[in-house]
């Protein structure tokens, strides 16, 4: 068998850890064969077969199938494969490009923690956390408490969301998600049309203990008046000031970093 490998392709010759395709010759109760053409036969068998015999019940002869190569030669002089691994491998593979081409993704919101929420993509666990959350939908808790940003997060569990993919790492499994990525792009391509000193209309959608959350413009673009751009007889009380969906009119003094910080002072 290791002659028939060799000799099969000189120039570009199979691998372990290679991804190659192959067509069903037999399945028997443990173990599945494969034609992989120019480079001989394999066998999916032992726990590689049970761990997937459910997902491959359906397959007949001649159908295709992707697997990777974890041995070239085992003690019958099959090539070894695996077609779990092929599938992880190319799972990752297409995330990569998901990623690399700026792709949005929908996903369901299957858990939440105090960091953000869970989901699964392609069968792979996945993590959107809170700072990555639009400011729709980002938890403006006054003080900032663990326990309400989860009973907060918690409320969006089934819920579907578009995503992009933000980090992955294939190594320890990480895939890190944003929702407010794409919502970055467009914003700071909207923002070029606001200046320092505009004055604009705006609706209060969150009120911390640091300032005062608002949406402005067509774009409903999410700015902060921090505390020290508020007067001092409102600060005392915020709460009682600024509810949330009340209308004000503030003053741009600041755009950063796709962030907006505006005033409440100084206005004409």
């Amino acid at each position: 068998m290791k002659e028939t490998v060799k000799n099969a392709n000189l120039l570009n010759p199979p691998k372990v850890g290679e991804i190659v395709k192959g067509t069903v010759i037999v399945q028997e109760r443990s173990s599945l064969y494969l034609d992989l053409g120019a480079i001989g036969t394999g066998i999916v068998y032992g726990r590689e077969f049970y761990e997937i015999k459910d997902r491959i019940k359906d397959l007949n002869v001649g159908d295709p199938l992707s697997v990777k190569i974890i041995n070239l030669e085992n003690d019958e002089g099959y090539i070894e494969l695996s077609v779990s691994g092929a599938t992880n491998e190319l799972v990752w593979d297409s995330l990569k490009t998901k990623k690399d081409n700026k792709e949005s993704l929908t996903i369901k919101v299957l858990g939440a923690n105090k960091g953000g929420l869970i989901t699964k993509i392609s069968g792979l666990a996945a993590f959107l956390p809170v700072s990555q959350l639009t400011s729709e939908h980002y938890p403006k808790i006054m003080g900032g408490d663990p326990e309400k940003i989860l009973k907060e997060l918690q409320k969006f569990i089934g819920i579907d969301l578009n995503v992009r993919l933000l980090n992955l790492k294939q190594k320890t499994g990480e895939i890190i998600l944003s929702e407010k990525l794409g919502e970055m792009e467009l914003r700071e391509e909207g923002l070029k049309k606001f200046n320092i000193d505009d004055q604009v209309d705006c609706e209060i959608t969150g009120v911390m203990e640091f300032g005062v959350f608002v949406k402005f413009g067509k774009e409903n673009f999410e700015g902060l008046i921090p505390i020290s751009q508020i007067g001092s007889e409102q600060t005392k009380n915020l709460s009682e000031h600024f509810r949330i969906n009340n209308k004000i009119k503030a003053r741009i003094v600041e755009i950063a970093n796709n962030k907006v910080f505006l005033s409440l002072k100084n206005l004409s």
